[in-house]
Parts: structure tokens; sequence; C-alpha cells
């Protein structure tokens, strides 16, 4: 049976095409499918379980017709959607992932990350990630008012879009010595993740074995995503 990886949709009401993308995808491709991982940036922004938009509400049922179907569903938080509950993975007929999960796919074992945590050469976004991630402030932000909430993560993505036009390539991308700290601590030899909207699939050595990294692509006209039955393998979506 087919086992499809997807991230970096970014959906929203106002990215038609991502969205109608997404849709046919789960209707037919997804449909058939025996397990769907969503590894981060489902969303343009989520800003709390409780938005009962109904943009969201359509996205949410789509999920859980999949999953009522019998299929195995699972989300892992991205760099827009780590505010992401288990109300939300509950209501989707799914279940939410750690930020970095091993699974088994075509035989190997394979770490699933975002991939955020990755580019440690990114140090302003790393101490970002680190402030938004704690307890404090996730119970803080989620106390606000929803109408506030919105207008944060706003104001919060026009300064990421402003701060990524400045910086060097290599430091929105993959630091390759921590990605080998990071699958060396999981044991494995076999890694999939999204985030940087450079998707390719890279060979390399790790610890004297070949080794592969997959990247996901974002979700426009079209995507690139990962479809994983005897082989792992990099498929456009169109």
């Amino acid at each position: 049976m087919t086992t499809y990886l997807i991230s970096d949709l970014h959906l929203c009401e106002e990215a038609t095409d991502s969205t109608a993308l997404f849709f046919r995808f789960m209707h037919e491709k997804a449909s058939k499918a025996q397990a769907l991982y969503v590894l981060g940036d489902l969303f343009e922004a989520w800003v709390g379980d409780d938005d009962d938009d109904a943009f969201n509400a359509k996205v949410m049922a789509t999920f859980r017709a999949f999953a009522d179907h019998g299929g195995k569903l699972a989300f892992v938080h991205g760099n827009r959607d780590f505010l992401l509950g288990e109300g939300f993975a509950d209501s989707c007929g799914g279940r939410l992932l750690a930020d970095e999960t091993v699974v088994e796919l075509a035989g190997q074992r394979t770490l699933l990350l975002h991939g955020d945590q990755l580019c440690s050469d990114d140090m302003d976004y790393q101490h970002f990630r680190e402030m938004v991630r704690s307890p404090a402030w996730r119970q803080a932000f989620l106390a606000k008012p929803l109408a506030e909430r919105k207008a944060i993560a706003a104001d919060l993505r026009r300064k990421s879009h402003d701060s990524q036009q400045n910086k060097a390539e290599y430091i929105t991308d993959v630091n390759p010595q921590t990605l080998e700290l990071h699958m060396a601590r999981h044991d494995v030899w076999h890694c999939i993740h999204g985030h940087t909207h450079r998707p390719a699939v890279h060979g390399f050595t790790l610890r004297g074995k070949a080794a592969e990294r997959i990247v996901l692509g974002d979700w426009h006209h079209s995507a690139k995503i990962v479809k994983c039955d005897v082989e792992m393998e990099l498929v456009t979506l169109v």
C-alpha cells in the first residue's frame, strides 16, 4: 500500500492554487493511500485550535474523510503551524507526532521532521523558534483574543518575509553537520523533511554508510512530495 509524505502547503483561503491542488490530491491520490504524513506548514498560519474559520473546517473535514475510510494520518509541527494541538488532530482523525519521529518506510528506518531545526546557521530564527516553542510563550499567546492572535501572526509573517530577503542562501538551508548529528542521534540513514522549499534527493556518506536525505517542496502550481511503496520516491504533483 502507498504512503504519501507532504509539507509546506501554506494553505489559506487566498492561496487558490495550492488549495485547489490540495483538495485534488486528497480526492485523487490520498484517498487510495494507506497513510499520509504532513510534515509541517500545512497552513500559512495557525493561531489556535479554537479558530473555527470555515476554510479551516473544510480542510479538517477533508482529512477526517480520509481517516474515516481507514487512512492513517499524522502531523508534524512546522514553523508556521507549531500551535496545532491535539484538538486539531482529533478533529481530523489523526495524531500529532513529536518534532522528530522515526518511522519505517520501504523497509528503512527514516527520520521525519519539518526541517527548520536543521537550519542552525540562521541564529536569529533559532532564537525565535526557541522562544515561541516555550510553554510560557504558548500559554500567553493562546490566552489572547483570536482577532489579536491573527493580527500578531500576520505581522510576524511580514517580518519573516522581509528578514529572509537579506539572508545568504546557505543561512536558510540545512547545515550538514547539524543534519548528521540529528541522524546519528536517531540512528538512521534516511531522512525526509520540508521547510527549505528546495526539493531534492541528496545522497551522502554517514558513519561509513550510504545515507539519503529527501527534501519535500512547497505547493503552488505543483508540489514535490514523497510516494512510498516498495521504495521512497520524490514525485511531482500537478
